[in-house]
């Protein structure tokens, strides 16, 4: 029965999806439950929000009924006198004093007021006209309806909301004409002392009330706790004189607090993550289960191979022990028997030399292998350097190279050439895999050498990829899956008429997995091999790097010490990347975080006094083409300061657009600091050489 091993990433996002699917399923449920408290946190507060309505219904219609009085006694009369006014306004005030004035502004104009001494500020005051008030009272009028207005700051001092009672009496044709107003001053702050909001806040409500205002119809907010709620609210209307109120009311700390969401999220991720480890444990079991079976199937397989390997190896060993054996003895009796024959004596000395060599390089060969496998083998990391790895190459083959005619070709591109490695072992591989290629490559042939740098991380580690490829025998596909077998090989001495124990490539591959690399071969009969290895090295810090290169930087750091930069960059880590690393360097640096900075800056500083500007692309504001071609356009030394695009924009149409700009250099992120360095220091030297020549002309020189 074929019963299939689920990977385990495959299984870790099937548990992940479990956990999530049970997570937002747990989350819907207890929704559902917050909605229908919501739902009754949201009745219990249009409760209270209707409940203050009522109140602050109850005490207009209170006022109101004062004021009907007022009009129907100047409707019967048309006139009153001041004595009957202060009399009946006398009658009509509350005893929470609410009402703080009562007023008659016959035509609009305020022309008796009550209490007067305190009041009578307002007198001559045009309703009708009054910038603040007129909105309100000309409605009033037109409407013939109450209405309620303000709150505004009084002219007699303090705050209050004006009740207008427009008045029309008969004429003697038996038309209305408008006659004026009765008006009620209600103190604001008493008038919203009696609706007692503040037991809203002592219930944990947040509220406000607003009203549209009459003539802007922008909202106006007549009263509100000290931090209302901006979202989330219940709104409940209030209808008061000729206007309307909104009361927005919402919980302080929501119609479902945050603990109760803390509490729900912890529930759902409980009841995901119990779901989601029942299934990781089934999974799991059953996983092993199948892993089982596997590795007894595996392990019967690889028992058989065993038993082959060790069959083979043992023949092989006996064969490749034979051989150069067979050629020591016999040559060492033929020696014995021309011992005279100073030719045929050199001759078979030459060949127990060989056969020697031979048998001595496959002891030699096992004895690695064997401490390989062991696990005894271990890397000794030196500093290396690339540069001479290669050299030591074809120093070693160039003999050989030379006899067979081979053209060779070795390249080196690295930016960081000295790293870390077990110079042995990687000089071994090499070695090994150039020797079969010399081997293995007729007379005439061609072998190339291509070591070049990858990839540079952060961590400091470098990668390099070492490409060997020759035109020489090469190998069938069938064979390509062996050639890392130990005393395997395609054809055997006799065939190829070249000596080999079949045990370079075994140790080669060993070396480069010791190492942490990969080895690929690729190989076509008749049309040679190519080989491709990949190795990651550290890199060599600074002061381990031989003196020339280090002089070298030292001498670029010497040139920007000291020198007045400006950053102009918007992203606040890279800015502060490039800032720490100017710095730390001995550059004077200083930032801006768009091109208008930049130029209003420069323009602010005395002439010269920035040596250079490290200027970013994508900024707000102004762009970095757009920053430079402002100062380009400056006189003076300020339009001709260098100006290097330090930028993310990295193709070459970018590159080409900074120098349109008037750039004087480009540097793509991310930043190599050796790079930007080593062009601040060039493009900084060019331009003093410019200032100088451009002194020296304008003195006359240019003439002599």
């Amino acid at each position: 029965m074929n019963r299939t091993i689920i990977d385990t990433r495959v299984i870790k996002i099937r548990t992940f999806l479990v956990f999530c699917t049970a997570f937002l399923i747990a989350m819907g449920c207890i929704s559902l439950v917050n909605k229908d408290q919501e739902k009754r946190e949201k009745l219990k507060a249009a409760y209270a929000a209707e409940t203050t309505v009522s109140k602050v219904e109850a005490q207009l219609n209170k006022y109101l009924t004062e004021s009907e009085l007022m009009e129907k006694l100047i409707e019967e009369r048309t006139e009153i006198t001041d004595t009957e006014f202060s009399e009946l306004s006398r009658l009509m005030q509350d005893e929470n004093q609410v009402i703080s004035a009562h007023e008659l502004a016959k035509d609009g104009c305020i022309s008796q007021v009550y209490p007067f001494e305190e009041n009578k500020e307002a007198i001559g005051l045009d309703m009708l006209k009054d910038p603040e008030r007129k909105a309100a009272a000309n409605l009033a009028k037109d409407s013939g309806e109450y209405t309620l207005a303000g709150p505004y700051e009084l002219v007699q001092g303090g705050v209050g909301a004006l009740l207008f009672d427009p008045i029309y009496i008969e004429d003697s044709s038996g038309e209305e004409q408008f006659w004026g107003f009765s008006i009620l001053v209600i103190d604001w702050d008493k008038f919203i002392a009696q609706t007692e909001l503040s037991k809203l806040e002592d219930a944990g409500y947040s509220y406000q009330i607003w009203k549209k205002a009459l003539d802007t119809d922008k909202k106006v907010v007549l009263a509100q706790c000290e931090k209302p709620k901006e979202k989330d609210k219940l709104e409940v209307a209030c209808k008061v004189p000729n206007d309307t109120w909104y009361f927005e009311i919402a919980p302080v700390n929501g119609w479902i607090t945050w603990l109760q969401k803390g509490f729900m999220i912890l529930i759902s991720l409980a009841i995901a993550a119990l779901l989601a480890e029942g299934y990781l444990q089934i999974v799991l079991r059953r996983n092993k289960e199948r892993v089982h079976e596997e590795e007894l199937e595996r392990a019967v397989e690889e028992a058989r191979k065993a038993s082959e390997a060790k069959s083979r190896f043992l023949f092989n060993m006996s064969h490749d022990i034979r051989t150069p054996m067979n050629a020591i003895i016999g040559f060492s009796e033929l020696l014995e028997k021309h011992i005279d024959d100073r030719e045929k004596v050199l001759k078979y000395t030459d060949r127990i030399k060989d056969s020697s060599s031979f048998l001595l390089s496959l002891i030699n060969y096992v004895l690695e292998m064997a401490r390989i496998e062991s696990g005894e083998a271990e890397l000794k990391m030196e500093v290396e350097s690339f540069e001479e790895l290669a050299e030591s190459l074809q120093t070693v083959f160039e003999p050989e190279i030379q006899k067979k005619h081979l053209q060779y070709i070795c390249t080196l591109k690295a930016e960081h050439p000295y790293v870390f490695c077990d110079r042995t072992k990687v000089r071994e591989i090499l070695l090994n895999i150039v020797n079969n290629s010399i081997k293995y490559t007729p007379e005439g042939g061609n072998i190339t050498v291509d070591i070049s740098e990858v990839y540079h991380s952060e961590e400091g580690h470098t990668f390099f990829k070492i490409v060997i490829a020759d035109t020489g025998i090469g190998m069938s596909e069938e064979y390509l899956p062996h050639i890392f077998e130990e005393f395997t090989r395609e054809r055997t001495s006799t065939e190829s008429k070249v000596v080999g124990t079949g045990l370079g490539l075994s140790i080669v591959k060993s070396l480069v997995d010791l190492m942490g690399g990969t080895i690929k071969v690729e190989s076509e009969s008749g049309r040679g091999t190519q080989t491709t290895i990949t190795l990651s090295f550290q890199a060599v810090p600074e002061e381990q790097i031989p003196e020339e290169p280090k002089d070298k930087k030292q001498q670029i750091l010497h040139k920007l010490k000291g020198r007045r930069v400006l950053l102009a960059e918007d992203n606040e880590l890279n800015a502060e990347i490039a800032m720490e690393l100017l710095r730390e360097n001995g550059v004077e640096a200083e930032r801006v975080e768009d091109g208008v900075e930049c130029v209003k800056l420069l323009q602010r500083k005395p002439e010269g006094y920035y040596d250079l500007i490290l200027m970013d692309i994508q900024m707000p504001n102004m762009d970095g083409y757009n920053a430079t071609q402002v100062i380009r356009k400056l006189d003076g030394p300020r339009g001709q300061i260098p100006v290097i695009a330090m930028t993310a924009n990295a193709f070459e149409e970018d590159r080409q657009k900074a120098f349109e700009a008037g750039m004087n250099a480009h540097i793509a992120k991310p930043v190599d600091m050796r790079i930007l360095f080593s062009t601040m220091a060039e493009i900084m030297d060019e331009h003093t050489e410019l200032i100088q020549q451009t002194l020296y002309e304008n003195k006359g020189g240019a003439k002599c």
